[in-house]
């Protein structure tokens, strides 16, 4: 039986290809009236977390599977592993805007996230997050300044649990390609089913690390320009070390959460008893 060449797992990202732009460009319509009708933005409840929806979890994702396949992207047809599962819902959380209600980006991240655009273009704009913060939420100017320290915090705290399943993933899937190169198997899709769904899982990994640098990227900004509309010095330590703890983690999640990867003379920044009340800053140096 012959097999055709799969795509990298590693690879990151796709071509379009110019013959299937008009039947993409039907397909894309088509999503642009029904996300439309439903504001684009993935439905949240209770601490904001997804909502069930059927043009979400449905008429989307079938619509953004046949997407992919036209720009040459690998799709599995495979159900999820339970690992699987989670790595999506934890990824969720650290893609979507930081301010939820931000519909521009949340329509950018919902496109992505059902495969209609690139993963890679899932894009959150850096601005509008300064523009929410500036919104008549807020009354007092260093409300502001604890919001984005707020935010980076919770971000940061997120990063270990989602790498702990990322990592439990790659094993699995490492596992899976094992077994792929040493087992001969009857049919041609589950060979290719097997090597799409590790390039998934890789991709998922990768632009929750994307996601994260945008935000901080967001932060920095908003909180520049909060230097100059409101200035409020007594805030100012605390935002920045908020924000170098994330970028700390944002390494992690941007080596695919192997720390095997990182600088040892950088390692992720730990929490600090400052905030969280037990010790969990780096070490003294050892004489």
């Amino acid at each position: 039986m012959g097999r055709r060449q799969a795509k990298n797992p590693d690879s990151f990202g796709s071509r379009w290809k110019t013959a299937d732009i008009k039947r993409f460009m039907a397909l894309a319509c088509g999503v642009t009236i029904a996300a439309g009708l439903s504001a684009c933005v993935r439905p949240t409840g209770d601490f904001d977390r997804a909502r069930p929806s059927v043009i979400h979890d449905k008429f989307m994702p079938a619509t953004g599977e046949q997407a992919a396949r036209l720009r040459g992207d690998p799709v599995s047809k495979f159900n999820y592993t339970n690992d699987e599962k989670l790595l999506r819902d934890r990824g969720w959380t650290l893609i979507r805007p930081p301010w939820t209600k931000d519909w521009i980006g949340g329509t950018m991240v919902e496109l992505a996230r059902t495969r209609v655009l690139p993963e890679t273009e899932g894009r959150v704009p850096v601005d509008l997050y300064y523009l929410y913060l500036r919104s008549d939420k807020f009354k007092s100017s260093d409300a502001r300044y604890d919001k984005i320290a707020s935010d980076a915090t919770g971000d940061a705290d997120l990063v270990l649990p989602f790498c702990e399943v990322a990592l439990r993933v790659r094993k699995a899937d490492d596992e899976r390609l094992r077994v792929l190169d040493t087992k001969q198997l009857t049919t041609e899709e589950m060979y290719e089913g097997a090597k799409a769904r590790v390039w998934e899982n890789r991709v998922m990994t990768k632009w929750v690390g994307q996601a994260l640098r945008f935000r901080i990227t967001a932060y920095k900004k908003a909180l520049d320009s909060l230097e100059v509309e409101t200035p409020s010095q007594d805030r100012l330590w605390k935002v920045n070390q908020a924000i170098r703890q994330l970028e700390g983690q944002v390494q992690l999640a941007e080596a695919g959460c192997d720390s095997s990867g990182l600088s040892a003379a950088d390692p992720p920044v730990r929490r600090s008893r400052i905030f969280k009340s037990w010790g969990t800053e780096r070490p003294p140096v050892q004489k």
